[in-house]
C-alpha cells in the first residue's frame, strides 16, 4: 500500500509539474496575442479596451483615455514579439519546484504508515496530519491573500474534513 501511495504521488507530481508548464506556455501565448492585437488594431478605442482587459481591473478602472493611449504608443515601440510562445528557464525551474512541493508534501502524510503497524490507526493519523497541513497552508494562504488567516485555515480544515468524509464513504 505504501509503495502504491508513493507511486501515485510521484505520478501526480509529474502531472502537476507538466500542468504548470502548460499554464506558463498558455499565459505567455495570451500575452503575445494581446500585445499584437493592441499594436495592430486600427482603432485606438479597441486597443484601449485590449490593454485595459490585460490589466488588473482595479488598475484599468483608474486609467484615463490619455493614459491608455500613452500605453498603446509605448507598446508600439516595443520590439516585435516572438511568433510563438516559448518556455523559459524560469518556467522549467518552477515546474521542478511544483514537482518537489507535491512530492515532498506527501511525506508527512505517509509517515504514519511507516511507523504505525495498525493500518486503521495509521490511516486516521495520516488524516490528522493532512488536516493540520491544510490548516497551516490555509493560514498562510489567508495571510498572502489579505484574508483572515485563522478563518481561511479553519475553512481549509472544514473542506479537508468533507473530502476525508467523502473518501471514507467511497471506501478509502
Amino acid at each position: 500500500m505504501l509503495l502504491g501511495a508513493l507511486g501515485c504521488n510521484l505520478a501526480w507530481s509529474i502531472i502537476d509539474g507538466f500542468m504548470y508548464l502548460m499554464a506558463c506556455f498558455s499565459s505567455r501565448g495570451q500575452n503575445i496575442i494581446a500585445l499584437r492585437a493592441a499594436r495592430n488594431t486600427p482603432s485606438p478605442e479597441e486597443a484601449h479596451q485590449i490593454i485595459a482587459d490585460a490589466l488588473p481591473p482595479v488598475i484599468a478602472s483608474v486609467l484615463s483615455g490619455d493614459e491608455l493611449e500613452s500605453l498603446r504608443q509605448e507598446l508600439k515601440k516595443l520590439p516585435e514579439p516572438p511568433q510563438r510562445p516559448k518556455l523559459r528557464k524560469r518556467d522549467w525551474l518552477g515546474a521542478i519546484g511544483v514537482f518537489l512541493l507535491v512530492s515532498l508534501s506527501s511525506l508527512p502524510v505517509v509517515m504514519p504508515f511507516i511507523f504505525v503497524s495498525d493500518a486503521r490507526l495509521a490511516l486516521r493519523a495520516s488524516n490528522g496530519i493532512a488536516l493540520l497541513m491544510l490548516f497551516f497552508m490555509g493560514y498562510a494562504f489567508g495571510r498572502h491573500s489579505g484574508y483572515r488567516p485563522w478563518r481561511m485555515g479553519l475553512s481549509m480544515v472544514l473542506v479537508g474534513f468533507a473530502l476525508v468524509a467523502i473518501t471514507m464513504a467511497l471506501g478509502g
